[in-house]
């Protein structure tokens, strides 16, 4: 069972209050802290998480080195923190597929609990994800897209990353929430995704807003939907300001600790992380891949993992039952 929301409130306090012992007054001592990366070097979230290191590193007067450990959707770098001596020099930077989609669509691959096996610490950053559709495509906003498919079921092709994807998952929930047949079609990877909505084989696509910006300043791709406000994108709708209940999966990152880091460590992390979290020159770099900082706090990121989870585990069950 997951940890009750108003214990995840009681580690806050007590991170936000207790004094500092001697050996969190020491932490991190000039010792090299590891920073994991379920994914593979080279990506947004990787760049990400150099810049967030880099600038913690001076606030903690240390250095933090990231180790990306891919494999099995995020779900071997998430065992390798948990397995980690709980001493603070070991810290998880992940996305939330791995902590939510992952846990759902794969459970044998993905046997934790995110709120129990590891010790949240905040919400850093967030890519929206957003629903596009061709400059040719016959409707302009999400409402007209949803009149086109209920009138021809099957007819709006969507792209996504791959099968079991947020962009995937995301389609499925319009589709259970808009009461249409979007057909989902999954790619592997974004790239492939673009070319093929740039050359006409499918309507639109759902992914990451740092695979469409450049598309979309230049005019090619009209976005529609996103999962969070964006401030580079004020006219384009949530599905909850349309009136739905459940948004299009984003894409946030989260830092953790192995459970059982004692409170004081934690409590010598989290300055430096929400400073690093909401420094200005970080943002210069990483809004141009469509990353925004956006820190939340422990609870709320034990609020998100908790709330994912429940709605993509709720979406799975209503697509077993609508299987013949």
């Amino acid at each position: 069972m997951i940890r009750s929301f108003a214990g995840l409130l009681l580690v806050a306090c007590t991170l936000a209050t207790a004094p500092l012992s001697a050996s969190a007054q020491a932490y991190p001592r000039g010792g090299t802290i590891t920073l994991v990366v379920p994914l593979a070097p080279g990506d947004a979230a990787d760049t990400t998480a150099r810049a967030l290191a880099d600038e913690m590193g001076r606030l903690l007067q240390t250095t933090i080195v990231v180790s990306n450990r891919p494999g099995a959707g995020g779900s071997l770098g998430v065992q390798n923190v948990i397995a980690a001596r709980k001493d603070g020099y070991t810290l998880l930077f992940a996305q939330n597929s791995a902590l939510t989609i992952r846990r759902v669509l794969e459970p044998q691959a993905a046997a934790y609990d995110p709120l129990k096996d590891l010790t949240p610490l905040g919400i850093t950053t967030r890519s929206p994800s957003v629903l596009v559709v061709r400059r040719d495509a016959p409707y302009n906003t999400f409402q007209e897209m949803i009149a086109q498919a209920k009138k021809a079921p099957g007819s709006v092709r969507i792209g996504t990353p791959g099968a079991g994807s947020a962009g995937d998952l995301s389609v499925q929930l319009i589709n259970a929430q808009a009461g249409v047949d979007l057909s989902s079609i999954p790619y592997k990877g974004a790239a492939p995704v673009v070319s093929d909505m740039l050359g006409g084989q499918i309507d639109g696509a759902i992914l990451a807003l740092g695979a469409l910006s450049a598309h979309i300043r230049s005019g090619a791709l009209k976005p529609i939907a996103i999962s969070s406000p964006f401030r580079e994108l004020p006219d384009v709708p949530t599905l909850a300001r349309l009136g739905y209940k459940q948004d299009i999966l984003g894409i946030w990152f989260g830092v953790f600790a192995p459970a059982g880091t004692p409170p004081e460590v934690a409590q010598a992390l989290l300055p430096a992380l929400e400073k690093a979290t909401e420094n200005p020159s970080i943002s210069q770099r990483l809004l141009p891949l469509g990353i925004v900082q956006d820190w939340e706090p422990a609870p709320r990121l034990a609020a998100a993992i908790t709330s994912e989870h429940d709605a993509v585990a709720d979406l799975m069950r209503r697509m077993q039952t609508r299987k013949p």
